[in-house]
């Protein structure tokens, strides 16, 4: 049953993001009728929220595109930075999204940001358990008790299914923002707005994905906890 929801999983993250490359490469090829580049975009986004401290600066890579809280920089790829069409357009107001829930406090933002310290700690306690388990075989389960494993697995997979969940408003938050702002500034028309919605959909999708798969982790565990009781 593990292997079954790990592939299943695997390979429905593959399509989703297969599917938004698909849409993004696709709606890179349709130029803005307002001309703006990504880059323009998300300064414009950002002097319109009274928004001073946020550097837009390019990195590389594909679909990279990310807003960094601590040093507070929009990060877009190059496609998104020096693009001109409606998905650049949508990814770069989508990450100028987070940078305006940051600077209003967005209470889901500031939540899914206490969290981060904390999903990091457990992402450690689980390498180290399955490297332990590799490795020590027997051995470290005659020292440590199958339940007492399970149930640091189950507590570490709760951690990230709830950052996985908190993510989701988050995202679909950022996205509300940027779609609204670039229809209200005219920066698209109702055709690139309708692209510009799709995109932003798919690139949702691949959240809401990994945030099933980490539940059905954490009910997978769960179960194997309990078997363990019988």
């Amino acid at each position: 049953m593990y292997w079954i929801i790990l592939i299943f999983f695997m390979l429905l993250s593959f399509g989703v993001s297969a599917m938004l490359r698909y849409k993004f490469n696709r709606y890179s090829q349709i130029g803005l009728r307002s001309n703006l580049t990504g880059a323009e975009v998300a300064a414009l986004m950002l002097r319109d929220h009274g928004i001073t401290d946020v550097e837009v600066v390019c990195i590389d890579g594909q679909l990279t595109d990310h807003y960094h809280p601590t040093h507070k920089t929009v990060n877009l790829s190059p496609d998104v930075f020096y693009g001109n069409s409606a998905a650049s357009a949508a990814v770069a107001a989508h990450e100028c999204g987070h940078a305006v829930q940051h600077a209003t406090a967005y209470s889901m933002l500031e939540f899914r940001s206490a969290m981060v310290p904390i999903q990091s700690i457990s992402g450690t306690i689980m390498n180290i358990i399955f490297l332990a388990s590799f490795i020590g075989g027997s051995f470290f389960y005659s020292i440590f008790p199958l339940q007492l494993v399970l149930l640091v697995v189950i507590g570490a997979y709760g951690i990230f299914t709830l950052f996985s969940f908190i993510t989701l408003p988050v995202e679909f938050d950022a996205s509300r923002r940027a779609l609204a702002w670039i229809t209200d500034r005219g920066i698209v028309t109702p055709q690139e707005h309708a692209m510009a919605k799709d995109a932003l959909t798919w690139a949702a999708m691949t959240y809401v994905v990994a945030a099933l798969s980490s539940l059905s982790m954490l009910v997978y565990y769960i179960f194997s906890f309990l078997n363990t009781q019988d």
